[in-house]
């Protein structure tokens, strides 16, 4: 009878709270709500040392704190979700530490996956964003397995940071950008010859004016120019080379019209004022900054509107360095564990307060 009555009243209070909180995000969309969220889940470890508990147990009782705020943010109608799970720094702690901490980052994408998960029954879609090359490999499969199975789903997107730091992100980013536009300029190069003007080779001879490709890594390209003492002062040359009394420079960035003055000279015959079409085609691409966004690990997802870290630290930790250039930081005290429902509410009605300022920022990039 005890146990009953005990069932009962947990029914009827998990019932009230539940009415109590749609009233209170009724209230709450009255005004502009975030369409995208992100946590630092700072204070695992302090928790479970506060608590007296075993090693681990803070990080599982930060996993249900997680589940918890997910379906928070569901019900509120944030459509993505980015937790900082693991740093690439956090491989720097104990080795039975890191061990301990991949077992249930396995064990709790297991859970994620479950039918009666809040992932599935909220039809959520995953990603987990990082360098997964440097998870250990059951981990990286589980979490590639997870990612696929969730592909369909639209309604949320949870994005867990994992082997993530801003500086290894933005630093791909570059990577990825620098081929895309090699490649394009192998392409270019590799071209045919049309109208009596070579539009692309490696090195080609154009009536006695010698052109070369001198792109490649950064650091080849600093070595080839001071090689050649460069005493140009243009930002971005790569490379000079001079033939019959010619300069030519191979140019990128604020130095295109360095460029557009080289090809339009006179050379054995060669006539100045090359038509605009024509400078084009011996231009190279340049790296724009749509060229990084879009090579971010978080271009899946719009910038977040909201920044919470837990147990009171101000600090970004190299977390989303680039994506949080406008967007507000909310440091409650309590730690991971610990966040709950008033948490959120505050975060959200300081970012309503806030918001035209941010919003007139953002429309000013």
């Amino acid at each position: 009878m005890e146990k009953d009555r005990g069932d009962s009243a947990s029914q009827l209070f998990g019932g009230l709270g539940c009415f109590l909180r749609k009233c209170i995000f009724r209230i709450l969309s009255m005004g502009p709500i975030p369409d995208h969220i992100a946590f630092i889940m700072d204070g695992n470890r302090r928790y479970a040392k506060k608590q007296n508990m075993e090693e681990g147990a803070g990080h599982k009782a930060g996993f249900l704190a997680l589940m918890k705020i997910l379906r928070y943010c569901y019900e509120l109608g944030v459509k993505y979700l980015t937790v900082y799970a693991f740093s690439i720094e956090n491989f720097k702690r104990k080795p039975e530490e890191v061990q301990c901490l991949m077992d249930l980052m396995l064990e709790k994408i297991g859970e994620l996956l479950k039918e009666e998960s809040v992932v599935n029954q909220y039809g959520i879609r995953l990603y987990f964003i990082g360098n997964l090359k440097l998870l250990s490999e059951p981990v990286r499969v589980a979490a590639e397995k997870a990612m696929a199975a969730t592909a369909k789903n639209t309604k949320t997107v949870l994005l867990i940071c994992v082997a993530y730091t801003s500086y290894d992100e933005i630093m791909h980013a570059v990577q990825e950008s620098c081929k895309e536009k090699r490649n394009e300029i192998e392409t270019l190069y590799a071209s045919k010859v049309s109208n009596g003007v070579t539009e692309g080779v490696e090195e080609g001879e154009i009536n006695g004016t010698t052109e070369h490709d001198v792109q490649g890594s950064c650091e080849n390209s600093l070595s080839e120019s001071q090689a050649l003492n460069t005493t140009r002062a243009c930002n971005g040359v790569i490379g000079v080379e001079k033939k019959k009394g010619v300069t030519l420079h191979a140019v990128q960035g604020s130095c295109e019209d360095k460029w557009d003055e080289a090809t339009s000279r006179t050379s054995n015959g060669v006539t100045e004022g090359v038509a605009d079409s024509k400078k084009k085609q011996w231009m190279h691409p340049t790296i724009k900054l749509v060229d990084i966004e879009k090579n971010m690990y978080m271009g899946v997802a719009p910038d977040p509107e909201i920044l919470i870290r837990t147990s009171g630290e101000n600090r970004l930790s190299n977390f989303l360095l680039w994506q949080t250039t406008n967007c507000p930081l909310y440091s409650p005290s309590a730690l991971w564990p610990e966040i709950g429902l008033w948490h959120l509410i505050w975060a959200v009605l300081n970012f309503q307060q806030s918001h035209y300022y941010f919003e007139k920022k953002r429309k000013l990039l």
